[in-house]
């Protein structure tokens, strides 16, 4: 299969690794209007060392791990007994539990291990009241302040076969999910030897094959709760399938266009504003691709610019329900023999999600992908709140303010042409709270970022218009 280009045609020469390249050389040495600087990447060192320790062969233990409970259904047993023989979503839960709790003993107690518990049910594809449990370890931020902004790595536990009630046979879910779940794990294990300022969530949910119940349990507790959720990376068949026409080179992200939480006067805004390209969620996917321009972790992304694969979901989906910057990753092309298939030979053909056919080389790339964000983002400074463009009087110079952020040294103002996908230029414009530019608001995107002395980098904020 020809892999599309990010335009969505098709050429017979070219690969998403040479797109993500090549636009990452635009984002670089894009040309400067008006004598400002060009967007360059940076990297922390302790990062980049720590990216070195995400492990494939403990990816794999992982994964295989969790193939063998059999069954992760949703639907299947969670008694004490199911647990004892290793077999069932019960017996997987604690594990995983058991698994944070090691990493937490490794780091002197640095994480806070919880489990998110409720029935659910009866409802559509959950016949009677079921407990569902979502695991998750939480590495507190080091500054009080900056502690309580949260991001987040969130992958699937759960499994299923060809048919959703079926828990007598297995359902290994190698790729869909253990390999997010593997994610989560791997990232977990790496950055809890590191402090960082903000916070991290590691996090696997169940109920995602019956209407993503557990995600959506834990984005409305988080959002009752009032937690600031900066960034939702969430993980779905990161598996890298082994088969025809996959490509070990890049890695699906995918952002909601128009947010699903917007209200009314929201959506007006974003007609009137042309700001369809600019949700925190596609802020957030053009951080990850700048993430990997920065850190080169083996693998890179490929921004797709859809809410998530043509007419289907995922646990992101949860997070932005409730106004959360949540983005999907996923390989860049899945195998519909291995997904939600009872292990068996038809014709010829194998079908099940079963361990062969996953590269863990490739889920590691994609953990570093992942750790390299969450990283970037915990060490950062807040994102510049109330960003404003001024609009009192009709000029062509452009003129943006901002209120200042915890930890900054000092801000970059980015901008693209409305047609372009990620951002082409970036000025840094000091430690001030205003600037002017002459460069015309009809013609292209701003947004602000914050900026410390180490070279972090914050979230981009588009202005709302000031009168």
């Amino acid at each position: 299969m020809t892999p599309p280009n990010r335009r969505g045609s098709r050429s017979p020469f070219i690969t998403p690794l040479m797109l993500s390249a090549a636009l990452a050389m635009v984002l670089i040495l894009a040309p400067v209007a008006h004598g400002q600087e060009s967007a360059r990447y940076s990297s922390d060192p302790k990062i980049a060392s720590a990216l070195k320790e995400v492990s494939p062969e403990k990816i794999r233990a992982n994964i295989d791990q969790l193939v063998k409970f059999g069954t992760r259904s949703t639907l299947s047993a969670q008694d004490p007994a199911s647990i004892a023989a290793g077999r069932g979503i019960g017996a997987a839960r604690e594990w995983i539990k058991a698994e944070f709790d090691r990493y937490s003993k490794d780091c002197g107690g640095c994480l806070d291990v919880k489990i998110d518990s409720f029935t659910e049910g009866p409802v559509d594809r959950i016949p009677k009241p079921t407990q569902i449990a979502n695991v998750y370890a939480v590495l507190k931020g080091s500054d009080p302040e900056s502690a309580k902004r949260i991001v987040l790595v969130t992958g699937h536990y759960d499994s299923r076969n060809s048919q959703n009630d079926n828990i007598k046979d297995d359902a290994p879910g190698a790729n869909d999910d253990a390999s997010g779940t593997a994610v989560s794990l791997e990232c977990a294990r790496v950055l809890s030897k590191m402090r960082f300022s903000g916070t991290m969530i590691f996090l696997t949910v169940a109920g995602e094959e019956q209407g993503l119940n557990g995600s959506k349990h834990f984005a409305q507790m988080a959002k009752q709760q009032g937690w600031v959720i900066e960034a939702v990376l969430n993980n779905d068949i990161v598996g890298g399938n082994k088969g025809p026409g996959q490509d070990p080179s890049a890695v699906r992200v995918f952002s909601e266009g128009v947010p699903v939480a917007a209200d009314d006067k929201q959506l007006r805004q974003i007609r009137n504003l042309g700001g369809e390209s600019d949700s925190t969620s596609r802020e957030l996917a053009r951080y990850v691709a700048e993430t990997g321009a920065a850190y080169d972790p083996g693998v890179k992304p490929l921004l797709i610019f859809r809410l998530d694969r043509y007419l289907r979901g995922g646990d992101h989906y949860s997070f932005n329900q409730q106004g959360f910057a949540a983005v999907r990753f996923t390989e860049y092309r899945e195998d519909f023999t291995r997904q939600h298939q009872t292990i068996r030979t038809e014709n010829g053909i194998e079908y099940g999600d079963v361990l062969k056919h996953v590269d863990f080389d490739y889920v590691a790339r994609v953990a570093r992908l992942n750790a390299a964000t969450l990283a970037s983002l915990a060490s950062a400074p807040a994102p510049p709140a109330n960003v404003k463009l001024v609009t009192a009087n009709l000029e062509n110079d452009s003129t943006l303010k901002w209120e200042p952020s915890k930890g900054a040294s000092g801000y970059e103002v980015l901008w693209r042409a409305t047609s372009a996908p990620e951002w082409e230029h970036a000025q840094n414009v000091g430690n001030v709270t205003k600037t002017t530019l002459q460069i015309s608001k009809d013609n292209v995107i701003f947004a602000v970022r914050a900026v410390d002395n180490e070279g972090h980098w914050s979230l981009p904020v588009v202005p709302l218009p000031e009168r």
